[in-house]
């Protein structure tokens, strides 16, 4: 008998499915973040293109400030900035992003959310008189599939960093 309960543990523990647990890993750490048209304070847009996948963040409205900063400017994802996750049919260039109507091709093959997470601004004034450098960050960022799964790691130090111009 013992044997026989014996086995029957051991198969049915070697037969449990850990149901496709897929761990993926999103690396943007080294791709620049880009935007369209003149860099500006009034710039919401921001993308980061790998080959056929892009990280897109729209910032919420008045984060970016032509003034330095003492503390860190915070928004939060998804109530104030968006975050979003696409993988596309083919390469994909900034011309998607920046053409109004933008490309037909390639088509989004899926796009996720994020559901949670922090943008936090840090501006500096810049090497050149009336130039500023923005430092933005995102933080405990979460991405949930449709299904309910959670792609486990972001790769991203900093989102981006840019500099902007006073205008004259």
């Amino acid at each position: 008998m013992k044997k026989y309960f014996l086995f029957s543990a051991l198969f049915t523990l070697l037969s449990c499915s850990d149901g496709d647990l897929q761990i993926e890993t999103l690396d943007f750490s080294t791709v620049a973040a880009q935007n369209c048209g003149t860099l500006t304070v009034d710039t919401n847009l921001f993308f980061k293109i790998n080959s056929n996948e892009a990280l897109i963040l729209t910032l919420a409205s008045g984060l970016l400030k032509n003034e330095t900063s003492t503390e860190e400017i915070t928004s939060t994802i998804p109530t104030a900035s968006k975050l979003a996750y696409r993988t596309f049919s083919g390469t994909v260039t900034s011309n998607y992003f920046c053409d109004s109507p933008p490309p037909a091709t390639p088509s989004v093959a899926e796009e996720i959310n994020a559901t949670a997470g922090t943008v936090t601004i840090n501006t500096v004034a810049g090497e050149t008189a009336g130039t500023f450098v923005h430092t933005i960050k995102l933080k405990d960022i979460t991405l949930d599939t449709g299904d309910g799964s959670r792609i486990t790691n972001l790769n991203i130090e900093d989102f981006a960093v840019i500099t902007t111009t006073v205008p004259q």
